[in-house]
């Protein structure tokens, strides 16, 4: 199931970091100079959500403040309405209040938590046409704080109980999908947590992914203060800079339609096994056919939505993209420019390594072109000539095993 918008809970008072909270919503304090709210849909966008609905409450206007800035923060191609509850009212009345403006199938965020969660692997468990609810599960040494979720298979049996023993455990780890029927279940006040998901847990209408990878909640004030160097070690990361014609796909000359675009050998295995390996992988992309009138900027994303779907169905994904549609011989006045971000100069991959947390000395670019290895190092990073064959196989001895594999 493909899921486009994120919803996240921002109301709570977030009374237990005391002083921290007096002024500042929770997911508002900054981490290492950031809200962590930011950090949070930041990754988010990372799966392709790019509409984002953020449930408010307490100091509910610097919400709307930070939802109005934020926006250029993250590139400016996302939307964040607010939506505020009329009186605390948990997280069961949040949801309710804000129904109107849910999505059929929404992914649902903690705004005081970051989990390393592979976002389309908890959309796909909605597949199931009994489940109208899956949630990312985090194995925990010992429950500690926690109310423990039990997994039998991929289906939740139990939610919120106490654990049995002192053993490890499964926790919810706050970040869910759940198709919009859920509401059905709700009140104008009342925590989900408490009304609803352990009801659905025995109805067997939950799914659980387990995920072993990163997770912080900031809600105590020990947390809180790791965090200043816990998350941003974890966002740091190499990245994978790629052409897209001749790397991607074969370059057939201005590819602006279905009938010219086909995969290069190992291409979609290739950007796959960088997700895997925790590289952010970016597309860097001369699109000069815009300006010279033989395809427009929404052929060039219909394409590169094709590009997004073939790599979904094999589980790998694009972090984010740039491309230049300029060119100084364009016929399209508007385009008829020398433009920075032309390879070889490095204007995309600069505006790439402002925007994201980049590990450049483990970074590198592959292209097909000695334009895209100028680009490549007029930015300070490795760049790698690919004339031909199987990308993944190219691509294996250069990529390097970071500390964050495979979450799951």
């Amino acid at each position: 199931m493909r899921i486009e918008q994120g919803v996240i809970l921002c109301g709570g008072l977030g009374s237990r970091l005391g002083s921290l909270t007096a002024e500042t919503p929770k997911p508002l304090l900054p981490v290492d100079g950031t809200p962590f709210l930011q950090i949070l849909m930041r990754e988010i966008t990372r799966y392709g959500v790019r509409r984002f609905l953020l449930l408010a409450a307490y100091r509910s206007e610097q919400i709307e403040s930070f939802a109005r800035s934020v926006v250029e923060a993250l590139g400016g191609d996302v939307e964040v309405l607010v939506v505020i509850e009329p009186d605390r009212a948990g997280t069961g009345g949040a949801l309710y209040n804000a129904r109107p403006m849910l999505d059929d199938a929404f992914f649902l965020f903690n705004g005081d938590t970051l989990l390393d969660t592979p976002l389309d692997r908890l959309a796909a468990l909605l597949d199931d046409p009994e489940a109208i609810g899956a949630m990312a599960l985090r194995r925990l040494e010992q429950a500690g704080r926690y109310g423990v979720t039990v997994l039998e298979g991929d289906a939740i049996t139990a939610f919120g109980v106490p654990p049995l023993d002192d053993g490890p455990v499964y926790i919810n780890g706050g970040v869910a999908a759940f198709r919009k029927t859920m509401v059905d279940g709700l009140k104008p006040t009342g925590s989900m947590e408490v009304e609803l998901l352990p009801d659905l847990a025995v109805q067997g209408r939950l799914r659980g992914l387990p995920v072993n990878g990163f997770f912080l909640d900031i809600g105590v004030p020990e947390d809180f203060a790791s965090a200043q160097t816990s998350v941003p070690a974890f966002v740091r990361r190499p990245a994978l800079f790629l052409d897209r014609d001749g790397v991607i796909n074969l370059d057939k000359g201005h590819v602006g339609s279905m009938d010219r675009f086909e995969w290069v050998e190992g291409a979609r295995e290739a950007i796959k096994a960088a997700n895997t390996l925790g590289y952010y992988v970016f597309v860097v992309t001369n699109q000069a056919g815009i300006a010279k009138g033989y395809y427009t900027e929404g052929d060039y994303q219909t394409v590169m939505d094709h590009i997004d779907q073939g790599l979904a169905e094999i589980g790998g994904r694009i972090d984010d993209v740039r491309f230049c549609p300029y060119h100084p011989d364009g016929v399209i006045a508007d385009y008829r420019v020398v433009s920075d971000w032309r390879k070889p100069a490095p204007g995309m991959v600069l505006d790439l390594l402002k925007s994201w947390p980049v590990d450049r000395a483990r970074s590198l670019l592959i292209g097909d072109n000695q334009t895209d290895i100028q680009a490549a190092e007029a930015a300070g990073l490795k760049g790698e000539l690919f004339t031909g064959g199987r990308l993944d196989a190219f691509l294996a001895p250069l990529l390097t095993s970071s500390d964050r594999k495979d979450v799951i």
